[in-house]
């Protein structure tokens, strides 16, 4: 059964992800010892660094604004869900081009029974910010599934999660008034935990990953001290500087310019 990552990376004008894709697959074939493919609508100078590249034509998801950056960005992530047809792995990760890994922890959801997984709760890894607002969405406070990192196998149940968030996104206007969503914009998440709760029976529970996904907030800096060794440096309410310094711990870089910019320092 062959086993690899997938990773959706289309250039805006602002952020390089083919960049941040190709330095992924180096450190997922360093801890994870898996192949990676990249999903984009143009062929990089990086191929090297992948098993293969599929071209595909950039599904735009809107805009949103990024504090990092200090503007709204053009978001091409529209078409996560075509991950069950693109894919050429038997089971396959999916990871934003944005998630670090640093260790090995992700090879535990290929030993897992479920044929769907992905992660119900993110955590700020400074502790100085809830994260209530990210884990829950909607008027009824439904729990979130992120879809920055998800492991599937080839089964009916994954296919449906896909084709079912085809189709919220198609009747997106639809699925945020029956949901009471107060923004506008489509999010893939959004429509993976509308999708997995309803084939699961609209109970609000799913199988999930079985841990929480550290999270490094765009507003906090963050540099890299070693191969797996990063600062990230805040302000404190009452405006003192602090900073957490973390190893060995995988982590979702939700400031692109800040990875953006170690990628740039180490190529």
């Amino acid at each position: 059964m062959k086993r690899g990552v997938v990773i959706f990376a289309y250039n805006s004008g602002e952020i390089d992800y083919q960049a941040m894709a190709a330095w992924s697959a180096g450190r997922i074939a360093t801890h994870l010892n898996l192949p990676t493919t990249l999903i984009t609508d143009s062929v990089p100078a990086n191929s090297a660094a992948f098993e293969d590249v599929v071209v595909t034509t950039a599904d735009a998801g809107g805009t949103r604004y990024f504090s990092d950056i200090g503007d709204n960005v053009t978001w091409f992530n529209g078409n996560r869900m075509d991950v069950y047809n693109l894919s050429p792995y038997d089971e396959t990760l999916v990871l934003d081009a944005d998630y670090v890994v640093c260790s090995d922890q992700l090879s535990r959801l290929f030993e897992m029974s479920p044929d769907f997984l992905a992660p119900i709760t993110a955590y700020d890894v400074t502790n100085t910010r809830t994260f209530d607002d990210l884990n829950w969405f909607g008027n009824n406070r439904m729990p979130m599934a992120w879809a920055t990192v998800m492991r599937f196998r080839r089964s009916l149940l994954s296919k449906s999660v896909f084709d079912m968030m085809a189709m919220i996104r198609e009747h997106w206007q639809h699925y945020r008034s029956l949901y009471g969503i107060a923004k506008s914009t489509y999010r893939n998440d959004y429509a993976l935990s509308i999708a997995l709760n309803t084939l699961h029976g609209h109970q609000g529970s799913w199988p999930s990953v079985p841990w929480a996904m550290a999270s490094v907030v765009p507003e906090h800096e963050l540099e890299q001290l070693d191969n797996d060794r990063f600062r990230i440096s805040y302000t404190t309410s009452d405006s003192k500087p602090r900073h957490v310094i973390i190893t060995g711990q995988d982590f979702h870089a939700m400031g692109k310019k800040h990875l953006g910019d170690i990628i740039a320092g180490t190529s």
